[in-house]
């Protein structure tokens, strides 16, 4: 059984190929950063003799290096993708190059692997595909609009692609990870200051592996209650909620 993680050097990801792999004997490790990895991948071999760990360095958000990882690691039991990053400030401030690098990877690199993963999957009938989404993806996002955007693409695309199996009487199977705050280096990276401790990254990478068979993975009640009430409100509402929340962060950065 081989897993694929994305995203595994640091946060979500290096907890979830930690614990996976208890039930993985095939692990390939995929971030920029080789160090992260080395280590990590020495981690479970020592804890794990007998699991298999490759570790791949390259910045998928680059369309063709997403593309080359299919080609030298296909037959996935597990795809989770995890790479992602934030950012956040007024829309039409942001350096479009950062937008650009973040719908590059947040989006582009996750649509390309679900393809070209799903299609082997469908072939051999098997498989599960976790995608990482946030309850950033269930509403938009002022103050950090093109992040929430991201999100709200990845929730979208897996809701379709979950309709698009169930028609086919499919096997393979796909689940999306919709966190709230979450205790690794989103914050630091996207350069906000949440009002409240995140939860921590190993629970909820727990979490999420323990409900693989759920399509929506919503840790802690607190934000299970806050999708529902975003369902309840209208869009505008909500915009105007979440651009204050935002503000408050950024003025305690």
């Amino acid at each position: 059984m081989k897993v694929l993680i994305t995203g595994a050097s640091s946060g979500m990801g290096r907890e979830m190929a930690k614990i996976l792999a208890d039930q993985y004997d095939q692990m390939v490790l995929v971030a920029r950063d080789q160090n992260r990895l080395a280590l990590l991948q020495q981690e479970i071999m020592t804890s794990h003799p007998a699991v298999n760990v490759t570790t791949v360095s390259l910045d998928l958000s680059n369309p063709e290096y997403c593309q080359q990882l299919h080609t030298m690691h296909p037959d996935v039991d597990l795809l989770i993708n995890n790479a992602g990053f934030g950012d956040s400030g007024v829309f039409a401030e942001r350096p479009l190059e950062k937008d650009l690098s973040m719908i590059n990877t947040n989006v582009v690199a996750l649509h390309v692997l679900t393809k070209l993963y799903l299609a082997d999957m469908q072939a051999r009938n098997s498989g599960h595909i976790l995608n990482i989404g946030s309850i950033a993806g269930f509403m938009p996002g002022p103050l950090m609009a093109t992040y929430y955007a991201t999100k709200n693409y990845v929730v979208r695309l897996s809701e379709a692609i979950r309709e698009e199996l169930r028609r086919a009487k499919s096997k393979v199977k796909i689940s999306v990870l919709c966190p709230g705050p979450v205790d690794t280096n989103f914050a630091k990276t996207a350069d906000v200051k949440f009002n409240f401790h995140g939860v921590d990254s190993t629970k909820v990478a727990r979490y999420a592996i323990q409900h693989l068979n759920q399509f929506y993975i919503v840790p802690t009640f607190t934000v299970r209650l806050a999708r529902f009430a975003i369902g309840l409100l209208p869009t505008t509402w909500v915009a105007r909620i979440v651009y204050n929340l935002q503000a408050k962060r950024q003025k305690t950065k």
